[in-house]
């Protein structure tokens, strides 16, 4: 079988290349500074698989992923990882009780510790990056002043202490991850239990009027199909324009699904199915206790 190329959001030390590890049995891993240059890579061809980030537990939907898949590339969704989020502080290694004056992260990293850092450094300036495994670069080449909020795997790879672990506001702190492809490809993952079967799908509405998200949701409550999730986003058209993605805890079949689209059609709607695909958990990773 040929090498398949997998790009995720990097550099090495993110959450993204922690899931990617723990869900990829072999092939060619391939670093990206920004979600948009993986999606982008993926759509030329230049790689076979991207893997990025699409919820987080606490911080909600990461827009950036869900606005391009939706409005800057062709691309199916094809698996998804949930894994768990484990925030530390991470400090340059000659670090010494100095007074840190700046804190480096992803904006997500930093809202999921916002209760943390309002107590412990309320004067530290806050600086966003594209990832935690970029903040960890940062902070190795700043010095003593700087501080970083990243993993385990980030430490590790840059040579930075953990100077406090799980700094994160809440222990339930999950991110899924979205696997992605523009042309199908066997995945070669590793012996992970499937949690589920879902579908994502995109409804759009033909104009707003009284009951119409009502209606599309009967479409599916009538047939006994289990949203899990249901999230609207603008369509960049004008204010008051939407579309709704649609998480159904089933696999994509021949009966319901285009029974539900004829439904929805005939309302004057659009439905598209942007993915059919496993859902895999990751239950743990190294622990770094407080």
């Amino acid at each position: 079988m040929e090498t398949q190329k997998i790009g995720y959001l990097g550099p090495k030390g993110t959450f993204t290349k922690m899931a990617v590890d723990s869900l990829f049995d072999g092939g060619e891993f391939v670093s990206f500074d920004t979600i948009p240059a993986c999606l982008d890579a993926v759509e030329a061809g230049e790689i076979d698989t991207g893997v990025v980030p699409l919820e987080n537990a606490i911080e909600g939907s990461v827009h950036l992923t869900i606005d391009y898949l939706i409005h800057q590339v062709n691309q199916a969704i094809i698996a998804e990882l949930t894994v768990p989020i484990r925030q530390h502080l991470l400090t340059h290694p000659d670090y010494d009780d100095h007074d840190i004056t700046e804190i480096h992260s992803h904006s997500h990293a930093i809202a999921q510790c916002h209760q943390y850092l309002h107590k412990h450094y309320p004067e530290a300036a806050i600086h966003y990056t594209a990832s935690t495994g970029r903040a960890a670069e940062i902070v190795r080449e700043k010095g003593v002043h700087a501080a970083a909020i990243g993993n385990h795997l980030a430490a590790e790879m840059n040579g930075l202490n953990i100077l406090e672990g799980n700094i994160h506001d809440y222990d339930n702190n999950h991110t899924r991850f979205a696997v992605v492809q523009k042309e199908p490809k066997t995945l070669k993952v590793k012996d992970q239990p499937v949690k589920k079967h879902k579908t994502t799908v995109m409804v759009t509405l033909p104009q707003d009027y009284v009951g119409a998200l009502h209606q599309v949701l009967a479409a599916f409550a009538w047939r006994k199909m289990n949203l899990s999730k249901i999230e609207s986003r603008p369509m960049k058209t004008g204010l008051g324009n939407y579309f709704f993605l649609v998480d159904v805890d089933q696999p994509y079949d021949q009966v319901l699904f285009p029974g539900v689209q004829q439904e929805l059609e005939a309302l004057g709607c659009r439905l598209k199915v942007l993915g059919t695909y496993p859902s895999y958990e990751i239950e743990t990773f190294s622990p770094v206790m407080k």
